[in-house]
């Protein structure tokens, strides 16, 4: 493959990928998103739905349809990667215009640097564990110089990577429920305290906002498969992988910590990584778990990196009129997104719970909306048919700005503030219900109600899809 050839490093970036260069199957999706989500921080975001007042039973079934429906969400946005060859947030210039996607893009980098930080910090810990060392700076630098060299590599490292996390994290959360089960009285845990809507529909919107943040980068990952890929098996890899992947991780978040609130155990809350050796009984054994927990969350963070990259070059790349980048500049853009979050890491690492379960509902407000209008369009008002060459022309088909996804997005945005529920701020609507966030299912509906009629009447999609030059259509 060209690729191969080319050396160790990617050579492609923003330019859609031809079809000599095209290689993988569908399962490539399902191994790169179990191993990316059965990990650590999606531990925690179960631990979340018990610490804010849902019985363990209330929010194992919440966050299950949480990660149902934004999994469907994301997997969506999977199954145009094969078709376009494109990263996700260049196709958005279809919706958003060429200029108008960078409003969605500078909030997407802020969304990778905030769940960077949070996979540096815990990762840190494990390595510092490993090591015996005391000072979290080692171990946050450590962590974010392997993810630099993983991402400096690029696709198909990536995608080995998420297959070696796959099978570590298999075994490793295998013991780890097993010892679970073992130590603690997992049945008694469950349905201990009546169904309360508020923290319900909390879970439930913690798992879905987890899903929904993948959206804007899920198609960079599958933009390689072959053009004649199956959208479907695509779609279904892809939700497969991560859904079954972050309930896993999320369920053992449940466990532990409805354990610890009945008096079972220490404190999962006050050292997450720490708490996870000390339950596998610590010595050689909390050594292989700290591996797996370094190995999944290694994953996911290439995934922060490689998705900060493209969508810094989507954003100069619009203003520069230019498609593509060189390594000098791929290589920039990594090493500066990696040193921002190593730094943020340094100093965010105490009150990490509370910062990430605020930073995924209010990041759940800015993407809802923007899949939203991604996925109305794309399926429904384009019907799948993009011109691939006007995504790079700011006076193409597609303009500097589209009117209606943007006052549709930013529609979407404000219509959910009344019903968020954060620790920042509280919506009147929410108040009146009593606590209950639902502000993503808001802002999803708001937006298609708005954007739908209105592209409808307004839709430049061409009546086929429109390849560079030199491109077969098959």
């Amino acid at each position: 493959m060209a690729e191969e050839k080319a050396g160790l490093i990617e050579t492609r970036s923003i330019d859609m990928i031809p079809d000599h260069e095209r290689h993988g199957t569908p399962f490539s999706q399902f191994t790169l998103w179990f191993g990316a989500n059965i990990q650590i921080t999606a531990v925690v975001d179960g631990a979340l739905a018990v610490v804010f007042g849902a019985d363990a039973l209330w929010a194992f079934i919440g966050l299950f349809i949480g990660n149902i429906l934004g999994g469907a969400v994301m997997a969506l946005h999977s199954a145009q990667g094969p078709r376009l060859g494109l990263p996700q947030m260049i196709s958005s210039r279809a919706q958003f215009g060429v200029l108008g996607a960078i409003l969605p893009l500078i909030l997407a980098v802020v969304m990778y640097l905030g769940f960077a930080t949070t996979s540096t910090v815990l990762s840190g810990q494990a390595i510092n564990l490993i090591i015996g060392v005391q000072n979290p700076i080692v171990g946050i630098v450590i962590f974010g110089s392997i993810t630099l060299l993983i991402s400096l590599l690029g696709y198909k490292y990536i995608h080995a990577l998420g297959r070696v996390a796959t099978i570590t994290g298999i075994i490793g959360f295998t013991y780890m429920m097993i010892v679970a089960f073992i130590k603690f009285p997992v049945a008694s845990l469950f349905g201990v305290k009546p169904f309360e809507l508020p923290t319900f529909l909390l879970a439930v919107a913690l798992a879905a906002g987890w899903q929904l943040t993948f959206g804007p980068y899920v198609a960079d990952y599958s933009r390689y498969l072959p053009r004649n890929t199956s959208p479907k098996a695509t779609f279904w890899n892809t939700f497969l992988g991560s859904v079954i992947g972050t309930q896993w991780a999320m369920t053992l978040g449940i466990i532990v910590t409805a354990a610890s609130f009945a008096g079972y155990g220490g404190s999962f809350l006050k050292n997450q990584v720490g708490y996870l050796g000390e339950l596998v009984g610590g010595g050689i054994i909390a050594i292989l778990i700290y591996l797996v927990i370094i190995t999944s969350k290694l994953t996911v963070n290439t995934l922060n990196a490689y998705g900060s990259f493209m969508s810094l070059l989507t954003i100069t790349t619009a203003l520069s009129g230019k498609n593509t980048a060189s390594k000098t500049q791929r290589t920039l853009f990594i090493i500066a997104m990696l040193t921002v979050t190593v730094f943020i890491a340094v100093f965010a690492s105490k009150d990490l719970l509370n910062l990430f379960k605020n930073f995924v509902l209010l990041i759940l407000s800015v993407f809802t909306p923007w899949s939203s209008v991604n996925l109305i369009d794309y399926y429904w008002i384009s019907k799948e048919k993009i011109d691939i060459p006007a995504l790079y022309d700011p006076d193409g088909r597609y303009g500097r700005w589209n009117t209606p996804a943007l006052v549709s997005y930013i529609v979407g945005v404000l219509v959910q503030i009344p019903f968020l529920a954060t620790a920042l701020y509280t919506g009147p609507i929410t108040k009146m219900l009593g606590g209950t966030d639902i502000s993503w299912i808001v802002g999803l509906l708001v937006t298609a109600a708005l954007y739908y009629p209105w592209a409808k009447r307004c839709n430049v999609a061409p009546k086929e899809m429109i390849y560079p030059k030199g491109t077969v259509e098959m």
